[in-house]
């Protein structure tokens, strides 16, 4: 099963680095002749060597972080050193320039692997694929889920197994989960996975972290039973894992008889609390199966007890059956009443949870720092700073260069600037869309540093950084406005590869387009087609039209039909001239709007809220569409993917325009963690899950639960919207009238999100925007982008909802603005 060969290899490794390097007293890495460097190898210790010619031009970059990894290598009984050649020596790894990028791997005078320097790109890369090369056969690397449970049937009944997925090989997860498998590698099977796949095949549905699970394949001692598995939800680092894999090896549950008080158990020192489920003789064995049941829920995160009511001199109140303790020793018992096992674990979680934001908050009273409050975009740019990416992907454009290249071809620009931080983060998404795109895009994309040529991008009117521009022949630039991360960015090109909106030139044509059948490849970036349909002399509502389309290039595909028998289509699908037609192929729907009368900018409107689904999944990056909407909030709370029952209710009462006032929505506790925070300022405590609840957020903040002794089906939602309609539902809380504000004006990320839709500002608003703060305009240009602002709390002000249907107690505060 695990080889004991890990052993010899713990005995000591020594990693020999080589190259030209000054020593320092400590830690120094270490220069030797390729003569001393070979006569140092002892049978069964590992070295790493990096050979380079005297008085070349050395690797410096990776020299500073192979002498990082001097003493974390040592820590490991693995040595690092550098070995300097001279022009006559004979040694197979001197002489060659392509030696200068590589690192090699020996155990005693063995070589066991050849390392590229650029994936030795920092310490955690360096130790990391040092460890993975060494436990080789200890870790099992896996790919698929059948050879992941290969693995766990081979270890039932016998040993337990910790499985890992890491993003990538050499990133500091990686480092952690190898550091764990040296020193747990003789307890546990350590398996490895860098395919999202199989995290996605286990059922994981937060997959855009690193994920450790531990498999109890020992109590499994039937075949055909899964191991079961216990996620770490700490991230992860070598003393979460140790602390981790520390709590998998307590009891899962221990019964004790003495003070909560005076309780010391493993979970204490690790500074986890503990759970003490309160228990009497009669009712011992419903309070074990509870117990357990928790034990299984909490694993990982705290202790559990059963703790003996009868046999205790103790005073314990006697409508308590749980008892909470913290790790601080200062801090007393807790003793509740909890009739509801969820409700206990939900205690635990959200206690936890309070733990770590005042640890925070008096952190900030100590003094706080406002130079790294910058989010964690600076510290992630300088932690990545040495990892190659391949630029040469993107066209670097010049002041001699950018003219003539963005004339000549479909061009997409980015601008940027190497000291800003931001940027530098976004290159990565830039750099991982031209590597989805390669040899595939007719679109060149192209990048202009702005800290070298910053005429350039004066001219170009960028102002700030990260900006995206598209230039077509002919066409203005269009500025892309999305999201700062590749599945955005990515969409934004792809629909601009045709240009919106789309001539149509005839009946047959049309209705290929409405099916989603003439432009394919689109629809997996776009899940809306927009069809404006307009007599032949309907000239001025076809412009507006048109410029309105033109504003939302990249985000929404558009349409133009005006020949004469356009009156085909307007009777089909029940849309008097002028109008549009919102096709939905993937739900089989086409929906029709009248356009008479109606502005180019509430035709803009209209078509950016287009691509809004019927009933999402809310998120950090679409929150704010939706709220734009300016309708109460119908939000189903869920821990993890919603009942496909619920989706068809909610779906079925929109058909019946019976949630034309509110906007429909869910919320995923997995994917979105800050949701059981906002269910506990709702509550008090976090409630069982699915909660179902309207947030109105424009006249007096009030809050309601849909009734918890019911189900949620068809009628009873109706009734229970009907009733809140008529006055007859209290709140369960009424939101703060405290207006949100940023830490500093710097910050006030809202603000700069919520562009509403309109025409951007003249150069001359925007020269008075600088001296007066930010103004709409009256007069302004067509085509360019978006920049006007709203303050954060008259984003969540809503307008639109019926006051008369509402509770009166909700008018009078009504001008207040609320958070939610």
């Amino acid at each position: 099963m695990m080889s004991s060969g890990i052993g010899v290899f713990r005995a000591g490794v020594a990693l020999l680095v080589m190259c030209g390097f000054s020593k320092s007293a400590e830690d120094a890495l270490p220069e030797l002749s390729p003569e001393q460097y070979f006569s140092t190898l002892q049978p069964g210790k590992a070295s790493l060597a990096y050979f380079c010619q005297v008085g070349s031009p050395s690797n410096s970059v990776f020299l500073e972080e192979l002498k990082e990894a001097v003493r974390p290598l040592q820590d490991h009984g693995i040595s690092v050193s550098k070995v300097n050649c001279v022009q006559e020596e004979a040694s197979r790894y001197c002489g060659k320039e392509e030696g200068l990028m590589k690192a090699y791997l020996f155990r005693g005078s063995i070589l066991l692997r050849e390392f590229p320097t650029d994936t030795l790109f920092d310490v955690d890369a360096i130790v990391a694929h040092v460890l993975f090369a060494l436990l080789f056969n200890e870790v099992k690397y896996v790919t698929i889920l059948e050879d992941l449970h290969n693995i766990e049937n081979s270890l039932k009944g016998k040993a337990n197994m910790i499985f890992s997925y890491v993003e990538a090989i050499g990133t500091p997860e990686h480092r952690a989960v190898m550091e764990a498998a040296f020193v747990y590698g003789t307890s546990y099977q350590f398996a490895l996975t860098t395919e999202v796949a199989l995290l996605e095949d286990i059922g994981s549905e937060d997959i855009g972290r690193a994920h450790l699970y531990f498999c109890h394949c020992e109590l499994a001692l039937d075949l055909t039973e899964r191991c079961r598995r216990t996620l770490m939800e700490q991230p992860l680092t070598t003393l979460n894992i140790h602390i981790f894999v520390k709590t998998m090896k307590a009891p899962l549950l221990m019964e004790v008889a003495e003070d909560p008080q005076q309780v010391s158990t493993i979970h204490l020192q690790l500074g986890l609390p503990l759970v003490f489920i309160i228990s009497q003789q009669a009712t011992y064995e419903a309070d074990r199966r509870t117990a357990e049941w928790v034990a299984w829920r909490l694993l990982g995160k705290a202790g559990v007890l059963l703790l003996s009511r009868d046999s205790m001199d103790m005073n314990i109140p006697q409508h308590a059956n749980v008892a909470f303790r913290r790790a601080e020793k200062e801090v007393p018992v807790e003793f509740l009443s909890l009739n509801d096992a969820d409700l206990i674990v939900s205690h635990v979680k959200n206690n936890m949870h309070i733990e770590e934001i005042q640890e925070d908050e008096d952190g900030d009273e100590e003094g706080p720092d406002l130079a790294i409050q910058d989010d964690e975009v600076a510290e992630t740019v300088y932690r990545d700073r040495k990892r190659r990416l391949p630029l040469e992907l993107t066209v670097e454009l010049t002041q001699e260069t950018f003219n003539s290249t963005v004339m000549t071809s479909d061009s997409i620009v980015f601008f940027y600037a190497t000291w800003h931080a931001v940027s530098m983060a976004f290159l990565q998404s830039y750099i991982d869309v031209a590597i989805k795109l390669k040899g595939t895009s007719t679109i060149l994309l192209t990048r202009i540093n702005c800290a070298d040529w910053s005429d350039v991008c004066t001219k170009q009117n960028v102002t700030a950084f990260p900006a995206v521009k598209l230039y077509k022949e002919g066409e203005s630039p269009v500025s892309y406005a999305g999201m700062l991360g590749t599945k955005d960015l990515l969409k934004f090109i792809q629909i601009n590869r045709i240009s919106c909106p789309v001539n149509i030139a005839s009946i047959q044509e049309a209705e290929k387009y409405l099916h989603g059948e003439l432009y394919k490849d689109l629809f997996s970036f776009t899940s809306v087609s927009v069809l404006g349909l307009f007599s032949p002399a309907m000239i001025s509502a076809k412009e507006h039209f048109r410029e309105a389309g033109k504003q939302l290039r990249g985000s929404v595909v558009t349409g133009v039909y005006s020949e004469d028998d356009v009156w085909i289509l307007s009777n089909k699908y029940g849309a008097p001239l002028p109008a549009m037609l919102l096709a939905r192929p993937r739900e089989g729907r086409i929906e029709s709007v009248p356009l008479a009368s109606t502005s180019m900018q509430d035709m803009a409107q209209i078509l950016a809220n287009a691509p809004l689904e019927a009933f999402p999944e809310i998120m950090v990056e679409n929150l704010p569409a939706y709220l734009r909407l300016q309708r109460p909030l119908l939000i189903l709370f869920s821990d993890g993917s919603i009942n496909p029952q619920y989706r068809n209710i909610v779906l079925a009462l929109m058909r019946q325009k019976q949630l034309d006032s509110f906007t429909p929505c869910w919320l995923n506790l997995k994917n979105t963690p800050v949701g059981r925070g906002i269910l506990k300022a709702y509550f008090g405590f976090l409630p069982p899950l699915p909660q179902l609840l309207l947030v109105n957020l424009h006249s007096g903040g009030q809050v309601y639960a849909f009734p918890s002794s019911q189900s949620i089906t068809e009628q009873n939602l109706r009734l229970w919207l009907r009733k809140l309609g008529s006055g007859l539902e209290n709140p369960i809380t009424t939101l703060s009238a405290q207006e949100w504000k940023p830490p500093l004006p710097a910050f006030d990320f809202l603000s700069m999100m919520d562009a509403p839709m309109s025409q951007p500002p003249t150069k001359k608003v925007l020269e008075c925007m600088k001296e007066k703060g930010v103004q709409e305009s009256a007069e302004q240009p067509q085509g360019a982008p978006l920049t006007t602002r709203r303050g954060p709390a008259e984003v969540l002000r809503i307008k639109h909802w019926n006051k008369s249907n509402w509770p009166k107690e909700a008018e009078e505060s009504s001008q207040h603005h609320k958070e939610l």
